[in-house]
């Protein structure tokens, strides 16, 4: 099976190819261009390079979200795209899911962390079981957590709670690193540099995964799952709220920051 895989949910923008059980190709960005600009670039050099028809491939995988807004529209109207025109099916991935497979076969739990800014972060808590014996099985990615939009003291008090070492990944990693240092009362480490961002590599073989679950979808289906509400539509909500004549809309605000609570719309 050929997969063309994309993800542009974050800094990283990243386009691979993986044939069967071989990676054919991968190409990695994490510089201050905008995935408009690279994203189709890079999949057409790969396509030069290793002299990929496009029409051979089977599926197309992309990092479905949570992530950037504008980098989720751009991965998935090109994938959608893609798809559409090539009649190909588009295996979305869960970004947090899909970030967690690059620690593949750990015994450690695996914590990636997105910068989702006001404090939170998008995140999962994940581990690698083996369900047989055989060393040919590999390992499946067990999620302990489904990834969510959450503030970072929740997910190390879930780490803590584990009782278990734990990987954090993501580029989450240096924002909020001295914050974790601070609640975590578990032994933990921080990937490295060539483990830390998304990689299509990982998000190609993890989609493998999961089109022998069948969780596949046509192009025309294909839609990004961002978790939450951008911040142009929060300050939208937050503005009718306000509206003139909303007294009951302006009462519970007010109630719900009287308790210490933030409104729905406001900080998810």
């Amino acid at each position: 099976m050929k997969i063309l895989a994309l993800d542009s949910s974050g800094l990283v923008a990243s386009v691979a190819v993986i044939e069967d059980d071989r990676l054919t190709a991968e190409y990695t960005v994490n510089y201050k261009k905008t995935h408009s600009q690279t994203l189709v670039p890079m999949m057409d050099a790969i396509r030069e390079m290793t002299e990929l028809k496009l029409d051979t491939i089977d599926a197309i995988a992309v990092a479905a979200g949570p992530g950037s807004f504008t980098g989720l529209r751009i991965g998935s109207a090109t994938a959608k795209g893609l798809g559409l025109a090539l009649g190909k099916p588009v295996i979305p991935v869960p970004t947090v899911d899909g970030l967690a497979w690059q620690m593949y076969g750990t015994d450690k739990l695996v914590c990636p962390i997105m910068d989702a800014r006001r404090s939170q972060v998008y995140t999962g808590l994940y581990e690698f079981t083996r369900t047989q014996a055989d060393p040919d099985a590999g390992y499946e990615l067990h999620v302990i957590r489904e990834q969510c939009a959450v503030m970072i003291d929740e997910i190390a008090a879930l780490c803590n709670a584990q009782n278990r070492e734990v990987i954090f990944l993501g580029d989450g990693v240096p924002v909020f690193r001295d914050r974790l240092k601070e609640l975590l009362l578990v032994p933990y480490t921080f990937a490295p540099a060539h483990r830390r961002m998304q990689s299509a590599a990982a998000l190609g073989v993890y989609a493998a995964e999961l089109w022998k679950q069948g969780k596949y979808q046509t192009a025309a289906e294909h839609q990004p799952d961002y978790l939450r509400l951008s911040q142009a539509e929060r300050e939208r909500m937050e503005k009718e709220k306000r509206l003139p004549g909303d007294a009951m809309g302006s009462e519970e605000m007010s109630r719900e920051v009287t308790n210490g609570e933030a409104p729905e719309g406001a900080s998810v």
